[in-house]
């Protein structure tokens, strides 16, 4: 089984604050995912953000979003979720992640 983290407290808050219904379903696919399990809702592959950069989708009006990264050190690690509100890229949202992401591999750089 992977480990689960929040790759810091921002991202952590972000998730706490979707709608519960949300961060069931979110956490559920997460769970799965730990178990080297296919999730149920739909995935992008986030490849301009980073390798291995994987975002789960939940469509509706909003929409959520729930970006994560799951190739490093038998971890599950989520770096950001949002409330999508655009059509389109959230332009935003994907810096965030990719700040997000640069932060986490400096870390494990550090710690190896």
């Amino acid at each position: 089984m992977k480990k689960f983290a929040f790759v810091n407290d921002a991202a952590e808050r972000e998730y706490k604050d979707l709608p519960d219904k949300i961060q069931d379903e979110f956490g559920k696919d997460l769970r799965r995912i730990q178990y080297n399990e296919e999730p149920k809702l739909p995935v992008t592959h986030l490849d301009s953000i980073g390798a291995g950069v994987i975002e789960l989708r939940k469509n509706g009006s909003p929409a959520f979003r729930c970006v994560y990264i799951a190739k490093y050190q038998d971890m599950v690690v989520v770096l950001h979720s949002f409330t999508k509100t655009t059509n389109g890229v959230d332009r935003q949202a994907m810096k965030i992640a990719e700040q997000r992401l640069k932060e986490l591999l400096a870390e494990l750089r550090k710690t190896h």
